[in-house]
């Protein structure tokens, strides 16, 4: 298995620094509940905790971001998020917790060719690239990618292709919810279709006993 660091669509995806609310987040209000709870399965916080944080002014795909770092960095996801709000960048409060950008690398089996940004990671290894190579939203589809491919037990290319597709990451992990549940149901319900055949192995009790063949009754 090769080993990459992959920077999913980062030109497009818009920055979410500073601005309040949900823009550039789509996925419906079921979605983005999902998502929420999906963040605090993964991060082991209560859903109350994610929302919290989201209350305060950090966007829904930036929640996983916030976790992450307080993990890593073993501090509350207050204190990640008070330095967000003082305007701070992704990647400084990476660096104030003495963190490596090589945190944010995924193993990948293969490299799809997305752009001049991929091409870039792909020239420098790992741990060989400077403090400011990250973007916010470098680090943003990182996070998301590792969160939901965990989570979700589904591939990263996977989880790629959907984002190279435009899909928000609310989008990408309801769908992926979503399917996987279809699956479920699809498969009990071949399982238990009503009407099949099912043989019955068990010897059908004739209520003779301790008959031996070839001798008769008397």
């Amino acid at each position: 298995m090769s080993w990459f660091f992959v920077c999913l669509i980062a030109v497009s995806l818009p920055s979410f620094a500073g601005t309040p609310g949900n823009v550039g987040v789509s996925g419906g209000d079921e979605g983005i509940r999902s998502f929420r709870l999906s963040v605090g399965e993964y991060y082991h916080v209560p859903e109350r905790a994610v929302a919290a944080v989201h209350k305060q002014g950090i966007h829904d795909e930036e929640l996983p971001v916030v976790f992450f770092i307080a993990k890593k960095a073993h501090v509350s996801p207050e204190a990640v998020v008070a330095l967000r709000l003082k305007g701070m960048k992704w990647m400084d409060i990476t660096s104030h917790y003495s963190l490596s950008p090589g945190i944010y690398y995924i193993p990948l089996s293969k490299a799809p060719p997305y752009g001049h940004a991929y091409r870039y990671y792909k020239k420098h290894p790992k741990g060989g690239w400077k403090k400011g190579a990250l973007r916010d939203a470098d680090i943003v589809n990182q996070v998301n990618l590792k969160f939901i491919s965990e989570h979700h037990r589904y591939a990263p290319e996977k989880v790629m292709t959907y984002r190279a597709h435009g899909k928000s990451f609310t989008t990408i992990a309801r769908d992926i919810g979503l399917g996987k549940k279809g699956k479920a149901r699809y498969q009990a319900q071949q399982t238990n279709k009503p009407g099949d055949y099912k043989p019955d192995n068990k010897q059908k009790d004739t209520g003779i006993q301790g008959k031996s063949p070839g001798k008769g009754n008397g």
